[in-house]
């Protein structure tokens, strides 16, 4: 079995485009072949080849199964699907020996990169009244369009824009065979905001010695301001306490009329949170009875890809699908996906595992003191964009000292959330607190896999005993505790208008 690893490739198409191949079965020939590539497709850039054997569909294994039913698999996956293939030599010798291709391991690759290459990045900018802070170079006869000049601590700067990058889309447009004064004017006719997509120099001279083609699905979302949020859910007595529309003005499935006290809303659903997945499959382009049945095959447990109005602009403003948030957060421990589910084989065994990982995910309480010159840090934010984040930690000083760290989301100062408050309001209430501090903050990918997961960040995260530690009274017999408050008793949720499926056929081109 050693000599058999099949690759894992994950693509992501475009509305209306196909995934660029055929899936066939052919007589004589045994598994499910990749034909007929289209080139510059996904699939092609993926590096899948003529002849590929499918072993398995995000993550089911197929290659005993009816060339319909793996049909149906991928039909059913959306916008993006993950495959596991073995070239047509190694399997066919793998067949001959006899060899059990269910238990072999593999190596993942998404939309043909390893998940150790590097990535393109996508970076978000919301104009400020100082512009963008950042120049672009063209030199007439080289190709490209590269940045210069990035003022540190400007919009450019905080929304990941480096020194040298170079610009291959504006909000989802190739630019590169663009003239410069094309894109300049594209980026003055963008208004407050643009969705660039960059790539650094090592990462540009390892794609071009690879020889392929660069894009959008190959970047990271990191340096995305606004995040999709999973949303898990243990279904109630009454269901799962909100109604789900379609909404084909504005193109998706929304939630709606959420109960209050219900499973939805303890989650953290909110009013109008466009559905994009449901256990990892994207629901974009199924109709509203097939969401319903996925979810209903869900069980009493499933979980949600979701994105509120602002986060689903910004995607949309790169024309980029939420499902590469979804892409990129499996590698993480959170949300316990349709990936996770397949590598946890008891309902017991997941739960443990689930809630030993789910113990370091801590927000920390750090109190400083100021000294005669100051706290020691800065705090940053993205103008026109709720959020701040620690910069600039001086070593030895009085943040340092309290345990702050380059990159941690603050999450309240004084005791006061600011997750939502502007940068001038979260400064506001530094400058009064005079000459002590107290700051809840947290790792960048603590908060994320947090908030993905639906978790509202407080002190009560850290447990009494910690808590106890920070907020106590001169003695030990004054020392105080703040106490969750008792949950709001759960009203009888109204019923729901139960919907039916329908089969929808199928074309094999994929």
């Amino acid at each position: 079995m050693a000599g058999y690893k099949p690759k894992v490739i994950s693509l992501t198409k475009k509305p209306g485009h196909t995934f660029g191949f055929f899936l066939r079965v052919e007589q004589g020939e045994d598994g499910h072949l990749i034909r007929c590539l289209e080139m510059g497709g996904p699939a092609e850039l993926a590096g899948m080849k003529d002849g590929d054997r499918i072993l398995r569909v995000n993550g089911t294994f197929v290659d005993g199964l009816a060339h319909s039913e793996v049909v149906d698999i991928v039909r059913n996956s959306g916008a993006s699907v993950t495959f596991h293939i073995l070239d047509e030599a190694s399997y066919k010798q793998a067949k001959a020996q006899g060899v059990n291709l269910l238990s072999n391991k593999s190596t993942p690759v998404v939309n043909g990169v390893d998940k150790d290459d590097p990535k393109l990045k996508l970076c978000y900018l919301v104009n400020s009244s100082s512009g963008f802070g950042f120049s672009l170079r063209s030199v007439k006869g080289e190709e490209g369009f590269f940045i210069t000049e990035v003022i540190p601590g400007n919009v450019g700067h905080n929304a990941g824009v480096r020194v040298n990058d170079r610009l291959v889309e504006l909000n989802g447009e190739n630019v590169e065979d663009a003239t410069h004064e094309q894109v300049v004017d594209k980026i003055k006719l963008a208004g407050g905001s643009v969705m660039f997509l960059l790539v650094d120099q090592e990462t540009d001279k390892f794609y071009k010695k690879k020889g392929m083609k660069i894009g959008a699905w190959l970047a990271t979302v990191k340096h995305l301001p606004l995040k999709p949020r999973f949303i898990n859910m243990t279904k109630g007595s009454d269901g799962y306490g909100f109604l789900l529309k379609e909404m084909p003005q504005k193109r998706g499935h929304f939630i709606k009329a959420i109960d209050r006290g219900s499973p939805a809303e303890r989650a953290g659903l909110k009013e109008m949170d466009r559905l994009v997945a449901v256990d990892g499959q994207e629901v974009d382009n199924c109709s509203h009875d097939h969401v319903v049945d996925k979810i209903r095959l869900s069980g009493n447990k499933c979980c949600f890809l979701v994105v509120d109005k602002d986060t689903d602009q910004m995607y949309k403003l790169g024309k980029v699908s939420p499902m590469l948030f979804c892409e990129e957060m499996k590698e993480s421990i959170l949300p316990p996906s349709y990936i996770e589910a397949l590598t946890l084989p008891s309902p017991d065994r997941a739960s443990t595992s689930f809630k030993a990982k789910e113990e370091e995910l801590k927000p920390k309480l750090c109190r400083m003191e100021k000294t005669s010159a100051s706290y020691g840090f800065h705090l940053n934010g993205i103008q026109g964009v709720n959020g701040q984040y620690i910069m600039d930690v001086v070593k030895g000083g009085a943040a340092h000292r309290a345990g702050l760290v380059n990159g941690d989301i603050v999450v309240e100062v004084n005791g006061i959330n600011v997750e939502q408050s502007s940068h001038e309001e979260a400064v506001e209430i530094i400058h009064r607190s005079g000459s002590s501090l107290e700051m809840l903050v947290a790792k960048r990918s603590v908060y994320e896999q947090l908030k993905a997961k639906g978790v509202s960040i407080t002190r009560l995260l850290l447990g009494e005993t910690s808590y106890a530690q920070v907020h106590y009274a001169d003695s030990p017999e004054e020392e105080k505790h703040e106490k969750a408050r008792p949950e709001t008793p759960t009203k009888p949720a109204r019923e729901r208008t139960p919907s039916s499926s329908s089969q929808e056929s199928v074309d094999e081109r994929l």
